[in-house]
């Protein structure tokens, strides 16, 4: 199409008229709907359904999986809070996130930023660090169990040092049992996270350090009030997997070690939840438990967030 326009002298000037442009506003894109299809329903039946179960499960008297099953309302949630050893279970539970959660994060943020500095054989060090979590966990428990048996490495090192009087039966002893397992934790823990650490402050401008240690900072300072605050955000999250993995996780190390014993002395809301379902056959128990442990999840997780300041 063109139009025409005059000049001052009458003569009429052709202009070719601009290309017409069709724009499709606000079509959606429905091809990325229907990709993202598969993952939501996988997400619906084994994430969310698995969740609505337990608090289904929860409100029914379930004496075992081929048992009748009838409805017990809010029985289960009496029979919960009237048994002493649920209480033991949340008393070893808040000792071990209490105990092994700030020493995991402080000593693997340590341990990262002086891998970060890349000292002399630092990628061997980054390759000893992370070897805990290749080790499968009956490995790992069996490599406790050799060390703190009674005739294990911990009492006979003792005994080589004169200090026969300190041995004793950790992971048999009321008083011990439970440290041992926190023990566990830390050191299954603290060397992966430590890699994270490192892997992340590798990502820090060496500026930032550089113009701290110029100002006279030395690496205590740098490390906590130079490169903390920048991955002030990534420690948060951290935690957060490491506040999960030792609230639900450490059903496998009491299991394998101390089954819970001396008596409940070592038995975790996690392990409890195990106990109940597989050994006691009491599902309607069990997930009461598994309520209240995923509600302690849910409130820790928003307590980490807090305090960590996320913006997420």
């Amino acid at each position: 199409m063109t139009t025409l326009t005059s000049t001052p002298g009458g003569a009429a000037v052709r202009h070719p008229a601009p290309p017409a442009t069709t724009a499709r506003v606000g079509t959606p894109r429905q091809g990325g709907t229907i990709l993202a299809v598969p993952a939501l329903v996988w997400y619906a039946v084994f994430m969310i359904g698995p969740v609505i179960a337990i608090f289904v499960i929860a409100a029914l008297h379930w004496p075992g999986m081929l048992q009748p099953v009838s409805f017990a309302g809010l029985g289960n949630v009496r029979t919960v809070l009237d048994d002493p050893v649920f209480w033991d279970a949340v008393r070893n539970t808040a000792v071990q996130l209490a105990v092994a959660l700030p020493i995991m994060i402080v000593c693997a943020y340590m341990l990262g930023y002086y891998v970060a500095q890349k000292p002399p054989g630092h990628r061997v060090i980054r390759y000893l660090l992370f070897i805990p979590g290749l080790i499968s966990t009956p490995a790992k428990a069996m490599v406790f169990y050799a060390a703190l048996s009674p005739d294990g490495l911990a009492n006979g090192a003792l005994q080589s040092v004169g200090l026969g009087s300190l041995t004793d039966a950790w992971l048999a002893s009321p008083s011990t049992a439970l440290a041992c397992l926190i023990a566990l934790d830390v050191w299954s823990g603290i060397g992966f996270t430590a890699v994270l650490f490192a892997a992340r402050l590798d990502s820090v401008p060496d500026d930032l350090g550089e113009a701290a240690q110029l100002d006279g900072a030395g690496h205590w300072r740098t490390m906590w009030r130079i490169h903390f605050p920048v991955i002030r955000d990534y420690v948060g999250v951290v935690t957060m997997l490491q506040f999960l993995w030792t609230l639900f996780g450490s059903a496998q190390h009491v299991l394998l070690l101390t089954q819970g014993g001396p008596g409940s002395s070592s038995t975790t809301l996690s392990f409890l939840v195990y106990q109940k379902a597989f050994i006691a056959a009491d599902l309607g128990y069990s997930q009461t438990v598994g309520v209240i442990l995923f509600l302690a999840g849910l409130v820790g997780l928003l307590t980490i967030r807090r305090a960590f300041r996320q913006n997420y």
